[in-house]
């Protein structure tokens, strides 16, 4: 019998945001921004759990790379049962120096069944210009998924197609960003405000007057003093705390790969609200079938499946939600026995019905 069991964690916090928090929290420097890396590689020393033969790139890339080595192949006599081609990609943060290590995302492009316990060989991480900035190479970490299978059927946990490298890449060169021969820098909100723009240029001008100017609900250009140190000035003016308590952005954050979600305690639903949650189940049994033949006919014992669906569906249950509190919210969808995936959908849903007033993120 196939059975998929699904592990998850719902994460409600109803909190108090603080009255104050630094600047660095609430905004980041224009230009000082990572930078997507990517590159093509293969992982090897897979158990048998690698691309197939249809996967034709793997096959090519193999024999590549083997003769890179001084190793001659035809390509259609390599088997890839136990390599699988992946993409590869990082993060290259600002002022990221030669011999910095950063960490990698590695996910299979092919067939294969799962990249537990894999090595990635050596990849060159390129960037939007074409350039090779950094190389990745090490053991590839799914965070505990595993996949097992037999001809009855299989068990997943988690996706072991992708897994991630702890500081699995080398940078090898750095961006091309002058700092020192800067005279402004913008600030840019992480949210847009307008309050939260004068409050930040307001708290700078408090401290240094006259550096600071809004440009817009997003920007705040400042001036870099002559007379002072260029990286002393940014680190004491982004740390200095500005309130946050009027432009509180309630937010809604789902993690789809986990059924994760998390909800900030100022969220507000219009109410009556009325929500019918029912599941459907769908089984599939396979049996082992063995048909004899008949005592001297000459024929073979035959081992067939036989497959037996059954479908369940639970009976619909409607329940009313009559306040707009986030804890109401919460207890009548517990009261309910929604699953964090079936949760998702709710908030979803309620949301296109214009009753959720929130910010919702898809992680």
């Amino acid at each position: 019998m196939w059975k998929k069991v699904l592990i998850a964690i719902v994460l409600i916090t109803n909190v108090s945001f603080a009255a104050e928090v630094k600047i660095r929290d609430e905004v980041y420097i224009e230009g000082f921004r990572p930078n997507y890396l990517t590159g093509y590689g293969i992982v090897v020393g897979l158990n048998g759990t690698g691309d197939g033969t249809t996967s034709r790139y793997t096959l090519i890339s193999i024999a590549n790379m083997l003769r890179k080595l001084g190793i001659y192949i035809d390509p259609a006599q390599v088997r890839t049962k136990n390599a699988a081609a992946v993409m590869v990609t990082a993060n290259l943060p600002p002022f990221a120096k030669p011999g910095m290590a950063i960490d990698v995302q590695v996910a299979s492009i092919g067939d294969a069944k799962d990249i537990v316990n894999g090595l990635l060989i050596r990849t060159p991480l390129y960037g939007p210009d074409g350039k090779i900035y950094a190389f990745a190479q090490g053991p590839v970490s799914t965070g505990g998924g595993f996949l097992e299978s037999n001809k009855g059927g299989k068990v997943q946990k988690g996706f072991p197609t992708a897994g991630i490298i702890p500081n699995g890449a080398i940078v090898e060169e750095e961006l091309p960003f002058d700092f020192n021969s800067m005279t402004e820098v913008t600030l840019s909100l992480k949210n847009p405000s307008f309050s939260k723009a004068q409050e930040i240029a307001k708290v700078i001008n408090q401290k240094y007057p006259g550096l600071a100017v809004v440009q817009d609900p997003t920007s705040i250009k400042v001036r870099l003093p002559q007379t002072k140190n260029k990286t002393e000035f940014l680190a004491e003016i982004l740390d200095l705390k500005i309130k946050t308590d009027k432009d509180n952005i309630p937010t809604i954050v789902f993690y789809e790969k986990t059924g994760t979600v998390i909800m900030s305690g100022d969220v507000v639903i219009d109410t009556p609200v009325y929500v019918s949650h029912g599941s459907i189940y769908v089984t599939v049994e396979k049996t082992p079938v063995i048909s004899q033949p008949p005592p001297l006919s000459g024929g073979q014992t035959v081992v067939t499946e036989g497959v037996t669906t059954k479908v369940q569906e639970e009976k619909g249950r409607i329940i009313s939600i009559e306040s707009a509190k986030l804890s109401d919210l919460v207890k009548a969808l517990n009261d309910l026995g929604v699953s964090p995936y079936d949760l998702i959908a709710i908030l979803q849903a309620i949301k296109a019905a214009g009753k959720l007033h929130a910010e919702i993120k898809v992680m």
